[in-house]
């Protein structure tokens, strides 16, 4: 029961000590709830662009926004100088024949360029809306290709310790030798796949970690019957390579102490089952130290700790997902721990699901599509991670990372087997003002082989959170 409980929770989901978390607004004072978020953007045929009225900019306090905002140019050129190029020069080679503007299903077999463009399941995706799966594009307008670009303090910390981080003899970092920002800004050599991993690791998405997520969850069965609703909110705290709210470096000692990276909470509001219910975790800079997962729901006496094996539990209440599956890929890279062969496939560039800019896609009740669906072209790394450990839920897993951001936009896992188990469409928020991805957008995970398909809808902001806000103890509390 409890490795259920674990996984229906886990599964739904990111050195200097001199100034301190309360020097921040209280988050309290300022974030919306579900509810609120709800009524700037239903979950159904609400085409709004609610983040141009109810972002950031709107949301946060004058002065706690003002400190996250930096100079665009600077930011674009600090980035571009570490990575080496900007995104709109490495495409266009792939289906030149293919401009911006708009298209359709029927665009498909007139354009044959535009398959070309897509990685398979995203061309499966180029449909009306209708059974299997929800998640459908009927059409979609292509954009110019933008550069993008982190934070300037992201920048400036990458610049500091990149060559500082260090792999061993077989490419697995090594302990203490990251301090911060991308370790490999322009991965290269025998080890290039899993520094690009690395990178992905060690994402500032969300405020270098420091949000505040509220999120909305359908799941459809095969028939596109919805099965199954829910409501959280999501609080992360970054512990170590900090560099956009202070403190910087580490958290607080025994942070550094104990080698903490940082840690999540996950509350719920709905449904009634799971109302009040908290899983929290702490995860670690050791990869071969397991995380600390701890839950509780109302129908228990007191908070309990998870086994580190539920990670791959497949008992997530129906919707398609396990707690390695967070955020994508929720796993260490290790020799020991589940290890993997690691390879780049390509280095080309790809159709992806644009990051948004005014929150103005939806998704409809009627056949579950997704609309005003923008795609851009980007250039991206595809890597394949086949796993040494018969043992494990997956064989392989292929992971389709940006090389300009080192964000994941689209992964693929395979079971033992070989067939497609499940797969992940992520699609972030950008703030061009403060160097910023979020998740304020729309998360497609599909059950290819139970035939299920979740669709999550998020709302982030920027908060600073005490250690005692993500405690299970901290929202016992609170009640």
């Amino acid at each position: 029961m409890i490795k259920k409980i674990v996984c229906c929770l886990a599964g739904l989901l990111a050195i200097n000590a001199g100034a301190s978390a309360t020097d921040y607004f209280d988050p309290s004072a300022y974030l919306p709830g579900v509810t609120d978020v709800e009524k700037q953007k239903a979950m159904f045929d609400d085409p709004r662009p609610y983040l141009d009225r109810f972002g950031p900019k709107h949301v946060l306090p004058a002065d706690l926004y003002k400190q996250l905002v930096y100079n665009m140019d600077d930011m674009k050129k600090q980035w571009s100088d570490l990575v080496g190029f900007i995104a709109p020069d490495m495409v266009g080679n792939v289906a030149p024949e293919i401009k911006p503007g708009r298209y359709s299903h029927g665009d498909l077999a007139k354009y044959p360029g535009l398959k070309k463009l897509m990685y398979d399941q995203l061309a499966k995706r180029i449909k009306p809306g209708g059974p299997p799966f929800a998640g459908s594009i009927p059409e979609f307008e292509i954009i110019p290709t933008r550069q993008y670009y982190w934070a300037l303090p992201v920048s400036e910390m990458t610049r500091r310790n990149m060559h500082r981080t260090t792999l061993d003899e077989n490419g697995f970092l090594v302990p203490g030798t990251w301090q911060g920002g991308y370790p490999f800004p322009r991965p290269e050599g025998k080890f290039k796949a899993q520094q690009v991993i690395y990178n992905f690791m060690k994402r500032y998405v969300g405020w270098g970690n420091n949000s505040y997520l509220a999120g909305r969850v359908t799941s459809y069965n095969r028939s596109l019957r919805i099965d199954f609703r829910a409501r959280y909110g999501l609080r992360q705290l970054a512990l170590a390579g900090r560099c956009i709210m202070e403190p910087h470096g580490f958290f607080d000692n025994p942070a550094q102490q104990r080698a903490e990276e940082k840690i999540y909470a996950i509350f719920w509001t709905e449904p009634r089952d799971f109302a009040g219910g908290v899983v929290t975790s702490l995860t670690y800079l050791d990869s071969e130290k397991p995380d600390t997962v701890t839950i509780y729901l109302p129908t228990m006496r007191k908070p309990r700790k998870a086994a580190p094996r539920d990670t791959q539990d497949d008992t997530s209440c129906g919707q398609g997902r396990i707690p390695d599956d967070v955020e994508g890929f929720w796993q260490k890279l290790s020799p020991n721990r589940y290890p993997y062969r690691y390879e780049i496939l390509e280095e080309r560039e790809y159709l992806v699901p644009a990051p948004t800019l005014d929150g103005s896609e939806y998704i409809t009740s009627e056949g579950a599509e997704f609309r005003n669906v923008r795609l851009e072209r980007r250039p991206l790394y595809v890597i394949r991670l086949t796993q040494l450990d018969k043992s494990y839920v997956y064989g392989s897993r292929i992971l389709y990372i940006d090389r300009e951001t080192f964000l994941l936009y689209h992964i693929e896992n395979y079971d033992q087997k070989g067939r497609l188990y499940r797969s992940w469409d992520i699609q972030y928020s950008f703030f061009p003002e403060m160097g910023a991805f979020a998740w304020s957008g729309m998360l497609l995970v599909k059950d290819h082989i139970n035939v299920r398909s979740t669709v999550d809808r998020q709302y982030a902001l920027p908060a600073q959170w005490k250690r005692t806000d993500l405690e299970v103890d901290g929202f016992l509390r609170a009640k």
